[in-house]
């Protein structure tokens, strides 16, 4: 499998414009099922998730087609509903299909998503939704499936605020006779952007961004062109990667509102960061301990920040504490940073910090997503060389991360046999 080698202390200077959502394109491309007609996509990350995502699109019966960062999609007449269990382990995001298939096609089979490893995520919340709406669910052996002869719109209360319910209950609900409301939806800015790519094919969605989201039920989507959003998460990862490495980046594409938590901790910590339109400059300088940062729902400091400010605030001047509030497994690269020589010690949600001078290069291994990118900034840092296997995790959310590092400055390559996708 490969791996990063990283050679620490180069501090990273230049322009990088931001692509498009990870957290956007994923449900994006489950709602162009809704269509039978062409869909292209623009500015889409060239990142594994998309890449396990085009191949269930492709098992479905969608012909798929990219060229450099636009996706053509042609959904045409599908002739399966039924997704390989290989595909959805891959991916907890393939979850997403079950409103769109429902909708088209009345019935979807899945087996339980995979994805990283950070804790719980039951999908209770999107199948209540689901059979408010009168869809039928059997679970059993791994699998879930549902079926509905006619989907009817429904008053829908979420117990908590989730991105993935929310997201597949706004897709279910399109082809649904009347008006389906949902109560403490999840406000993130990926749900208006799939509202709006939604709405741009003729669907009737209003309140995304709110805590109430209204859905009318409408015949038939059309045809669409659509841009992504700019990457938030992916944006707030390289203002630590400059601040940690007391770098001046400017970072193009971006919508500053939209980092807004994440920019208030972090110039909290000494960073300095200020915007001019969509770019957004950062300046690295000593970094201050954080006395809280609390992960919450949007608009709340978002848990895919979490491992990467950690790993900033190991370097700070005092002592700082997480509180991580969303997902129970979040803290698995604490171990990875100690061997790093960072002094973190964990009490249940929370996490404290106590700065140290220097952190050291070391062998450490990627535990998901997010923590991955973290045990890269950390490399970044070091005293030396280090070393970060399991990078495939890395690669689920960021496109080519080691030449967008090297282009700015960073001594990082990728040595080994790739991972199949």
């Amino acid at each position: 499998m490969e791996k990063f080698i990283i050679s620490g202390g180069s501090s990273l200077s230049g322009r990088l414009r931001v692509k498009g959502a990870k957290n956007s394109i994923l449900p994006i491309l489950a709602a162009s099922l809704l269509t039978s007609e062409r869909v292209e996509l623009k500015d889409v990350p060239d990142i594994s998730d998309v890449k396990v995502m085009l191949n269930i699109l492709e098992c479905l019966g969608v012909k798929v087609s990219r060229e450099k960062d636009i996706l053509l999609l042609e959904p045409g007449s599908l002739y399966t509903s039924e997704i390989p269990e290989s595909l959805m382990c891959e991916m907890r995001s393939s979850i997403f299909l079950m409103g769109p298939l429902l909708g088209r096609l009345g019935k979807v089979k899945v087996s339980y998503p995979g994805g990283c490893d950070i804790g719980p995520r039951p999908i209770d919340l999107h199948l209540k939704g689901l059979i408010s709406m009168g869809v039928n669910i059997k679970e059993e052996n791994g699998c879930v499936q549902a079926e509905a002869r006619s989907l009817k719109g429904s008053n829908v209360h979420l117990d908590f605020p989730s991105v993935g319910a929310t997201e597949n209950i706004m897709m279910a609900a399109i082809y649904a006779r009347g008006t389906t409301t949902i109560h403490n939806a999840a406000k993130e800015p990926e749900i208006i952007d799939l509202q709006n790519f939604l709405n741009k094919m003729g669907a009737k969605i209003k309140g995304a961004g709110t805590d109430t989201i209204k859905i009318e039920g409408v015949k038939s989507l059309g045809k669409v062109s659509y841009t992504l959003i700019p990457d938030r998460i992916l944006a707030g990862t390289m203002i630590i990667a400059a601040a940690i490495t007391r770098g001046e980046l400017m970072l193009e594409n971006v919508i500053p509102e939209h980092l807004e938590a994440v920019s208030s901790k972090l110039r909290e910590a000494g960073v300095e960061i200020w915007e001019e339109g969509d770019v957004l400059h950062v300046k690295g300088r000593k970094i201050n301990a954080v006395q809280s940062v609390r992960t919450l729902p949007y608009p709340g400091f978002p848990t895919d920040m979490q491992a990467q400010t950690m790993t900033l605030l190991t370097l700070a001047r005092g002592t700082s504490v997480i509180t991580e509030n969303v997902f129970d497994g979040r803290f698995s690269h604490v171990g990875e940073l100690k061997k790093m020589g960072a002094d973190i010690m964990v009490d249940g949600r929370s996490a404290v910090i106590q700065g140290v001078k220097q952190l050291h290069g070391a062998v450490v291994k990627a535990p998901d997503l997010r923590a991955g990118a973290a045990l890269v900034l950390a490399g970044l840092a070091a005293e030396g060389h280090t070393i970060v296997e399991e990078i495939h995790h890395i690669d689920r959310g960021y496109e080519k991360f080691e030449e967008t590092l090297r282009g700015l400055g960073a001594n990082i390559k990728r040595v080994g046999i790739p991972a199949e996708v």
